[in-house]
């Protein structure tokens, strides 16, 4: 038995392939093609799986699942399918088969014609295999993403020669108009899109790695922080920059560069519209949401790279203007450490960083100021490898939005117009820590998970046109950690608390689509997929373990928190890392707290107050 024929038999067991249609037999490859970018462990754990299941057939009916009918196939996953502690196991499995089988599906079916994309402003952009090995610069900025843009383009502008370094490489606009989404997907992301907190249960965190960070593959949604929020930071964290009046002007500057503006109505979408008409029913408060992207086309493929750069993600917004005044960006550039000297005794100050090629090979940046801006993953391993990772918090108090997603099945086509990928916000239980957001991500690529198995699952999948989702986040009360050196290791366990507000907000997204006239709700819990009353619902829900749900998070903050407190807070209140001079950090690792929302453009103003205070304390 090759690992190569399991994994085509557990496909075409998932997908009900009889050989009538093309695109099914197509889907093995393009699985294979996208675990080759996740790491060994994924690769590992899906391979495993399906020689698993090719076991269990051959036990069951002295065959391997490839050589056996599609009839038969089926039968073998029902039957592991009837016992409720394998459920999980195949919703798990499921997962990737659903991204590889949606992209086939849609490449085989007739695309839409689109206008030929926008024109990318120009970034001075040089591959590290090009850059020399001993340079200098003003300051260095490690990492381009939504606070190392910001941080970049403060300092620029100001006079500083700049270089931004980032691990990923540089994507235009025309490639992403001219690649299938799963291609870009596992290119995008980190670890192909397969990064999971460890913990009870383990949660999937994806994050971006590409000129631009995660505003490359986030939805656009742009939402200002809570003034509680920055209450909050300022008075019981003694954040002097978070202080609203001063935090809102940063705010401001940000949504004009971003042009912020509400979506408009004509791409809304049919999730969106009956989002929104949902809501109305119920008597709740709900708004097209605030979003950085004018001229959307609703293509609705925010999260792997907009197709006609009408997102204004930073690569398209603030990094040029970074590089206008001066700075330049070093692409595929891993930094290994931060490199420190010691002109005082007991003061070690930072002298620029050593950087990692891809062939292995290693180069210097020589500069008095190291903005590191990582991300709140990636921040704490890159100081814990530099000797400056001795604060007993750093790389404690991760905070991220676990979220939730349910679809509701309509009468009538939801799908096929124009439409955006989170379009309407739904903020009747925000005071409570929940956000419901109307979604429409490509095929597959959501956090929800079709039910069903074989012809079931096949007949979902070439009816999704019909389903509406909606997705949820909370403001977590869970803190986790991130632990590691070499490669950061996310540790998070969901509170009770936190998975309560889950499952109040799953029962809220089910309100809204009955409401909005759909016929059932696909719940994503393994044991009871399907309901079609809110009693239904309410009953599967007092029996539904959270830890059953199809759990993801999203927007991870908080691992070097800013304070007051030199004991509680590895940075201080303006940015600067504790224990070192010339390191300041400008990335969502500062945030104190969860923000409750979206944080992009919290980030970047959290990054422009910092850099700002870079220059007022050095006079420049």
């Amino acid at each position: 038995m090759t690992t190569r024929t399991a994994l085509d038999g557990l496909v075409a067991a998932l997908l009900a392939d009889d050989g009538r249609s093309a695109w099914p037999a197509a889907v093995p490859r393009r699985l294979g093609d996208m675990l080759a970018a996740m790491p060994g462990s994924a690769r590992t754990g899906m391979r495993l799986a399906a020689a698993a299941v090719d076991a269990y057939a051959c036990t069951r009916t002295g065959r391997r699942l490839h050589a056996l009918t599609p009839a038969a196939r089926e039968d073998v996953l029902s039957a592991m399918g009837g016992r409720a502690a394998l459920l999980p196991f195949l919703d798990a499995v499921k997962v990737p088969v659903l991204l590889a089988a949606a992209t086939e599906r849609m490449l085989h079916s007739p695309q839409p014609r689109h206008p030929a994309p926008r024109e990318d402003p120009p970034l001075l952009c040089v591959p590290s295999e090009r850059w020399p090995d001993r340079s200098t610069a003003d300051a260095v900025v490690v990492g381009s993403g939504a606070g190392g843009a910001m941080a970049a383009r403060t300092l620029a502008r100001a006079g500083m020669r700049v270089l931004v370094l980032e691990e990923g490489r540089h994507w235009t606009t025309a490639e992403f108009a001219r690649r299938p989404p799963l291609e870009r997907f596992t290119e995008l992301y980190r670890g192909g899109g397969a990064t999971v907190a460890l913990g009870n249960p383990p949660i999937l965190l994806p994050v971006g790695r590409a000129v631009g960070g995660t505003t490359v593959v986030n939805s656009g949604t742009c939402y200002r922080t809570p003034a509680r929020v920055l209450a909050r930071w300022c008075d019981s964290f003694g954040v002097a920059l978070a202080e609203p009046a001063l935090f809102d002007a940063r705010l401001d500057e940000v949504e004009r560069t971003l042009q912020v503006a509400p979506q408009s109505t004509d791409v809304l979408g049919g999730n969106g519209r009956l989002a929104l008409q949902g809501a109305d029913r119920l008597g709740w408060h709900a708004t097209p949401l605030r979003r950085n992207a004018p001229g959307c086309r609703g293509s609705c493929q925010c999260v792997v790279g907009c197709p006609s750069g009408a997102k204004q993600s930073v690569q398209l917004s603030v990094l040029p203007d970074a590089c206008s005044a001066g700075a330049r960006i070093v692409t595929r550039a891993r930094v290994q450490r931060i490199l420190v000297e010691t002109d005082r005794p007991g003061e070690p100050r930072a002298c620029g960083v050593a950087v990692q090629r891809p062939d292995g090979t290693v180069f210097e940046i020589l500069a008095p100021l190291v903005v590191v801006a990582a991300g709140a993953l990636h921040t704490p391993a890159l100081l814990r490898r530099s000797g400056l990772g001795r604060h007993p918090r750093l790389g404690r108090n991760l905070a991220v939005h676990p979220a939730v997603s349910v679809a509701g099945r309509f009468p009538h086509p939801v799908s096929g117009s124009p439409a955006v990928l989170q379009s309407v916000g739904i903020e009747e239980l925000h005071a409570d820590g929940i956000l419901l957001e109307a979604t429409a991500p490509p095929p597959g690529m959501g956090s929800f998970v079709l039910p069903g198995v074989g012809r079931e699952l096949r007949a979902e999948l070439e009816g999704a046109e019909h389903l509406a989702t909606l997705g949820a986040m909370i403001a977590d009360q869970s803190p986790g950690r991130v632990l590691g050196r070499s490669h950061p290791l996310p540790y998070y366990n969901l509170t009770p608390d936190d998975g309560r507000r889950l499952l109040r907000a799953l029962h809220a997204m089910a309100e809204v689509l009955f409401a909005a006239g759909a016929v059932e709700v696909l719940t994503g819990i393994p044991t009871a997929p399907r309901v079609r009353t809110m009693p239904q619902l309410a009953d599967v829900l007092a029996e539904a373990p959270v830890r059953r749900l199809h759990l993801s998070a999203f927007h991870p903050t908080g691992t070097a928190a800013m304070g007051a407190d030199p004991a509680a807070f590895p940075v201080d209140p303006y940015g600067s890392l504790r224990g070192v001079r010339g390191v300041t950090v400008a990335d969502g690792s500062l945030l104190p707290s969860c923000p409750g929302v979206n944080p992009q453009i919290t980030i970047m103003a959290a990054a422009l107050s910092v850099a700002e205070e870079v220059l007022r304390r050095d006079g420049v």
